[in-house]
């Protein structure tokens, strides 16, 4: 028995609307958005009085998925810095394969984006780098060269 996909990575926002807008100027696509609550939901999370906004994204080629989820009942909880460093433990970023790294983060500086260090290059394969987005989210942005 073995899984069949990664299926999605959830992130919980505050802002859900910036964030949407952030994922969909890296060129995701928004699958929808919807309130989330009842029974069942607070059975699968584990918490009480569950009330949220949940939006779902896919990348172009339909295989990667985020899911957003603004929590208004239960309010959600901050158990890191805002701007956690890169070795802190957990979840830090997510990978994107992109076509021109330089247009990407200048796409994303409009929607308040800023490199977490700098733009580099890998040897002769990929130029690569961080970029920290509304929340605090990190997404990794990599240009295969050749």
């Amino acid at each position: 028995m073995s899984i069949q996909r990664m299926d999605n990575v959830l992130i919980v926002v505050d802002d859900l609307d910036a964030v949407i807008s952030f994922f969909v100027e890296l060129g995701m696509e928004l699958e929808g958005k919807a309130p989330i609550e009842g029974r069942w939901v607070e059975r699968v999370i584990g918490l009480s009085d569950v009330r949220q906004d949940v939006a779902m994204l896919r990348t172009p080629d339909g295989h990667g998925r985020i899911e957003l989820a603004k929590f208004h009942e239960p309010k959600a909880i901050s158990v890191e810095p805002k701007d956690a460093p890169t070795n802190t433990l957990g979840i830090r970023r997510i990978m994107f394969a992109v076509d021109d790294i330089e247009d990407v983060v200048a796409r994303l500086r409009t929607h308040g984006a800023e490199l977490v260090g700098e733009l580099a290059q890998y040897e002769n394969s990929y130029r690569l780098c961080y970029v920290r987005g509304p929340e605090g989210i990190v997404v990794g942005l990599a240009e295969q060269l050749g």
